[in-house]
């Protein structure tokens, strides 16, 4: 200020010293303007510089405040993620754990720690691999020893050849570990208990290869284990394939019922699988049929006396559901290497040589023999005719009368069915009948033999009844009433003309069905007969169960008179049993004279067989009837 002062001064001196107060007073006064506009710019620069400065800080507020609620947002959203992932991995289905690349526990989920009976105090991040096996082997969840199992697991690490296993604990639960390297970071596995899938799958391959009524081997694994016995068969010894097929089992399914049919299938399972020895196989191929694999077979006798055992463990009564059921079984026998060495073929030949066995008479067995093919094949080409022949007007009935022994009249004339092949001729029924039954025809067939046999026996005289075969399947049909009612309305023939023969086979199962349709048969007027009497398991417990008008004594029995006293004394039995129970009594198969007069003798009140004539087409029986009065009246 004080040299700003002598600078005006200065400027204001006369070059005579004299100082000239107007001027300096003006350049006083214009120096202080100057002052003053200067700290009037400085102020506004100050203030703009001020305004700039708090604008600036209002901004960098604004961009903390944002940055700041974002790094909020991100911390919320990492919380939640962090909580979502805490739950997804402790809710997963498998035990998840981590460790690593030293070793050391990264995380675990729960249920990891129940899988392994362990807590989260003793698991904790940090805690080595070893630590964690040891806690395991104190709460007996782990066999091995914690340090060879965990350096196992390093050196495999180490090779990055890391492989999945599957460990059974001493529980029974099967774990399935899956192992995964994570790059820079360890690995991660996963335990999964696979037990209730292991035994599904169990389940299912079982189910694959058994049957489900009788867990019996089916033929899936029947073929399996037969080519694998004979892949392995001892070297000097052969093989032996049985078929095994339940005779009539068609009928006991029929009349009891299809759920004490499977009864008795179970039950035949059980004594199959008590017949056989240790590392031998049996198995249900279907529907009543078997099959037996031997091993070990030296010679063809062994498999003889294995099949006889079988049929006498089959053959032993079976309790079903309140009633009693006999069953016998046929069986077909193949060995190998002699017969056969591929499964296929050695089971299609122990098939037919059980069908050989079924045509012979059922209830016993038969080695393949190689004509036996030619045999099946001759047997399909029977089956496809016998289905024509009943359209194509290839069958007939003979008639075979039973006469009187009082008085040699005819009472009747059975009805027995004949078949004319356009090629082969007469075919006896003791051939396409069982073929009949086994194809289902035996119903169509049966209704036909009722319809024409009582049209015939309408042209008959009056007193002569028609005797008419009804085979076990026909009469547990529940169509058997009805077609008899139709076949004697269609002929206008009295019902009392009209025998109904049943074998025992229908009453080896003694069931209400069966009772009931023989009850209804004779209340329409039929009469009843039990034909081939004696021949049966237990021939007097059927007297009891059905009041017979008629009994028919086997052929055997008339035979047998000619051979000894046994015979006899058996026939004198029955017709004195019968005569207490009011039925008559016929002597089949009676061909002699002798034995005319010895079933005389015995008591039989009617006689059968070719002394008085062989079955006859219908065109003959007229003339039988004729000659009955011939013998009549040279009797008297």
């Amino acid at each position: 200020m004080h040299r700003l002062f002598a600078k005006l001064r200065t400027k204001a001196t006369a070059p005579s010293g004299e100082v000239n107060i107007d001027a300096l007073g003006l350049a006083v006064s214009l120096a202080f303007e100057e002052t003053d506009r200067d700290r009037r710019r400085t102020e506004r620069s100050i203030t703009l510089m001020v305004d700039e400065l708090e604008q600036l800080n209002r901004n960098l507020e604004d961009v903390v405040a944002r940055r700041t609620a974002e790094l909020h947002e991100r911390e919320r959203e990492l919380r939640d993620q962090n909580l979502r992932f805490d739950a997804a991995i402790n809710n997963m289905s498998q035990g998840l754990i981590m460790f690593d690349a030293q070793g050391n526990l990264v995380i675990c989920n729960q249920r990891y720690l129940d899988m392994y009976g362990l807590t989260r105090d003793q698991i904790t991040p940090g805690i080595s691999m070893v630590e964690v096996f040891k806690c395991r082997i104190a709460a007996n969840t782990f066999a091995g020893v914690a340090e060879i199992y965990c350096n196992d697991v390093m050196r495999e690490l180490a090779s990055g050849q890391i492989a999945g296993r599957m460990v059974e604990m001493r529980d029974g639960r099967t774990i399935s570990i899956s192992n995964r390297i994570v790059p820079g970071a360890g690995w991660v596995a996963t335990h999964e208990d696979i037990t209730e899938r292991r035994v599904a799958q169990k389940k299912i391959l079982h189910m694959a290869h058994h049957d489900l009524l009788t867990d019996l081997p089916n033929r899936i694994m029947l073929g399996e284990s037969l080519g694998h016995a004979l892949t392995h068969a001892a070297r000097g010894y052969s093989l032996a394939v049985m078929y095994i097929g339940l005779d009539h089992f068609k009928t006991i399914n029929d009349t009891l019922g299809p759920d004490t049919g499977d009864d008795l299938l179970r039950i035949v399972a059980n004594r199959l699988r008590n017949c056989i020895r240790e590392g031998e196989l049996v198995a249900r191929v279907g529907g009543d049929e078997f099959a037996v694999v031997q091993n070990g077979v030296t010679s063809p006798m062994d498999a003889a006396l294995l099949a006889r055992r079988i049929r006498e463990t089959l053959g032993a009564p079976y309790y079903l559901r309140g009633q009693t059921a006999i069953v016998d079984a046929s069986i077909g026998i193949t060995l190998s290497p002699g017969d056969a060495t591929e499964p296929a073929e050695l089971l299609k030949n122990a098939d037919m040589a059980m069908s050989r066995a079924k045509a012979e008479g059922r209830g016993t067995y038969r080695f393949f023999e190689p004509e036996m093919d030619a045999r099946m094949q001759s047997r399909r080409t029977l089956e496809l005719a016998l289905r024509n022949a009943l359209p194509n007007g290839e069958l007939e009935l003979y008639y075979q009368p039973v006469v009187n022994l009082a008085d040699n009249t005819v009472t009747s004339c059975e009805a027995l069915i004949r078949w004319h092949h356009p090629e082969r001729g007469m075919i006896s029924p003791a051939e396409f009948i069982p073929v009949a039954e086994e194809i289902g025809l035996i119903i169509p067939l049966g209704e036909w033999v009722m319809r024409k046999a009582c049209a015939d026996a309408a042209t008959w005289p009056d007193g002569i009844k028609v005797a008419v075969n009804l085979s076990p399947t026909q009469l547990t049909s529940p169509q058997i009433v009805p077609a008899v009612i139709h076949a004697l309305a269609a002929a206008r023939l009295p019902a009392q003309r009209l025998v109904l023969e049943i074998t025992e086979a229908v009453l080896m199962q003694n069931t209400g069905t069966t009772l009931a349709a023989l009850h209804q048969l004779r209340e329409l007027g039929a009469q009843i007969a039990l034909d081939d009497f004696g021949t049966g398991y237990s021939s007097l417990s059927y007297l009891r169960s059905f009041p017979f008008d008629k009994i028919k004594i086997d052929r055997c029995f008339i035979k047998g008179l000619d051979d000894g006293a046994e015979s006899g004394k058996i026939v004198r039995a029955i017709t004195g049993l019968a005569h207490s129970l009011d039925m008559a009594t016929v002597a089949e198969g009676v061909e002699t004279e002798h034995q005319l007069e010895q079933v005389r003798q015995l008591g039989c009140t009617e006689m059968q067989g070719y002394l008085f004539s062989k079955p006859v087409p219908l065109g003959e029986v007229s003339a039988l009837f004729a000659r009955t009065v011939t013998l009549k009246r040279s009797a008297a």
